[in-house]
């Protein structure tokens, strides 16, 4: 490639995708939302004792530095000269929580992951000092339930539980943070001068903040007596927060930052009114955009941030639907049963059988999250037969994907009164074609996917790209680029479709009400 043609790429955008099971940097051009390169990193997960879920926070910051110095490494093999990279964005994994001191920049704990369960009790203490235990007391001011989920009550928990973390707190040594906070002070310098802050969707997720006022309200930091002082500033998702202060991008601007639902919403230029998207990452996540009115649930959905894309920008809602197992399951039959040796083969495992053969698969490993929000659930798999094998559980494992997807779809249809008549998706598992025509099949509507499923990364890079002071990426509707996509069509009649739907309905009241906090112990140390 000629130095000529190297110049025609114009500004380029790097995106810094931190997921639950692995951690990603990509760059895109600015001009045309080209993917040119990426790498990425699969991150271990912790599991000390049942229903915890750990990740060292020194892991993940190494795994985003390997990332872009990979990544730069490819740009220049391909002859790409990475001084056009002119803005970096962060998106991540939200509610996981981090605490660590700030003047040695070290982590207090691990970072305890969106889908731990250990605050289950945290959670039952809080709730009796509520009228009535209503979990959604706080709904009107943060958008969610009392619930394991949110960032709140690990950080109780922290508190409660970790000496050392009580005592920096004391020492004024302690901040908190979620994955983008900790990501972007470690990379604007750390303890040398880092910038703790998080964006107004991060915020949005840890049941501290008032997504009216935008601030953190202090009556929720009362009730679950968390010091103020520990909490990171929060800013719009497009600004210059800071420059990169090592590495082979030193002195680029981090100016986007979106909690990764949001991204992805943003990725696939969800901006009217009633436009909404699914990720199927570790769980599965539909956003619907409310625009600039904050629309509160009657079916179990959250009312959340969607993005706030510069300071003097309006805010923009989204009503949520979360799925805490999706690709999980996937991870699940391959690192615990063993049936598959790689996610991919559960794919071919589904399209030998084409069916289920009457077994169903409720993942709720976790509990379940929208739109039961029903802590004591755990897994099952019923309807087995001699006749069962391992590909018939493939097959109900993709398809309790799909039927937890039409739970959450139901769930907005009915609060937005308009239905979806099609349903945009992106994520890792969307690779699948099985689980993507499974999809349109359940939900009896098309399934539309972008030929490039990669919109978290690419919904940060814009916000990076848009922010006042880089101003490389247009988000103004007459200049996003129109994006391919291959779509699946129902297949099967909707008499069966709704058959299988009750069917699956009947397994999940069989999950619940499986577990309680008082459990004794088991012998595993717990």
């Amino acid at each position: 490639m000629a130095a000529s043609d190297r110049m025609v790429l114009g500004p380029l955008v790097g995106s810094i995708d931190q997921g639950t099971s692995s951690t990603r940097f990509l760059v895109f051009n600015a001009k045309t939302a080209e993917l040119l390169s990426h790498h990425q990193v699969e991150i271990q997960q912790k599991f000390p004792k049942e229903g915890w879920v750990e990740q060292d926070p020194k892991e993940i910051l190494k795994s985003v530095h390997e990332c872009v110095e990979r990544t730069c490494e490819k740009l220049q093999q391909l002859n790409i000269d990475i001084t056009n990279i002119k803005a970096i964005g962060v998106s991540n994994q939200r509610e996981t929580t981090v605490v660590w001191d700030k003047t040695t920049g070290e982590p207090l704990y691990n970072a305890i992951v969106w889908l731990d369960l250990r605050t289950q009790s945290t959670v039952e203490r809080l709730l009796k000092r509520i009228p009535g235990k209503n979990k959604a007391f706080f709904k009107f001011r943060t958008g969610l339930p009392l619930s394991t989920y949110f960032s709140a009550v690990k950080l109780r928990w922290l508190l409660d539980n970790v000496e050392e973390i009580r005592q920096a707190v004391d020492d004024g040594r302690a901040m908190f943070g979620t994955i983008d906070s900790w990501l972007i002070w470690s990379l604007t310098g750390g303890k040398n001068g880092g910038v703790h802050c998080t964006d107004v969707t991060n915020a949005s997720r840890t049941m501290l903040f008032n997504i009216h006022s935008l601030e953190w309200d202090p009556e929720l930091c009362q009730f679950f007596d968390i010091p103020m002082e520990i909490l990171p500033k929060v800013r719009s998702s497009s600004e210059i927060y800071g420059l990169m202060k090592s590495g082979a991008l030193t002195g680029v601007p981090i100016s986007g930052c979106l909690g990764d639902q949001s991204a992805a919403l943003v990725g696939q230029m969800c901006f009217q009114d009633g436009q909404a998207k699914n990720t199927y990452g570790t769980g599965c996540f539909l956003l619907c955009n409310t625009g600039q009115k904050c629309v509160f649930s009657e079916h179990g959905l959250l009312t959340t941030i969607a993005y706030k894309l510069g300071r003097d920008k309006p805010v923009c809602y989204a009503l949520e639907g979360s799925v805490a197992i999706a690709g999980a399951v996937v991870r699940w039959l391959r690192d615990n049963l063993g049936i598959v040796k790689t996610s991919q083969e559960v794919e071919k495992l589904a399209a030998e059988v084409g069916t289920s053969y009457g077994c169903y698969f409720v993942p709720a490993f976790s509990g379940l999250y929208a739109p039961y929000w029903e802590p004591s659930a755990r897994g099952i798999i019923c309807g087995l037969t001699q006749f069962t094998n391992k590909n018939h559980i493939a097959f109900a494992a993709l398809e309790a994907v799909c039927f937890q997807t039409r739970e959450i779809l139901d769930a907005i249809n009915k609060d937005c009164g308009i239905p979806l008549n099609q349903l945009q998706v992106d994520g890792g598992m969307t690779n699948n074609k099985v689980l993507m025509q499974l999809q349109s099949d359940i939900l009896c509507i098309p399934v539309v996917k972008p030929s490039m499923p990669e919109t978290t990364a690419l919904g940060a890079a814009m916000a990076a790209g848009a922010a006042e002071g880089v101003g490389i990426w247009s988000l103004n509707p007459g200049d996003l680029t129109a994006v391919t996509c291959e779509r699946f069509e129902p297949q099967i009649n909707p008499e069966e479709s709704e058959y299988r739907y009750a069917r699956w309905k009947k397994a999940v009241l069989k999950s619940m009400g499986w577990e309680t906090s008082e459990a004794p112990s088991n012998g595993t140390g717990k």
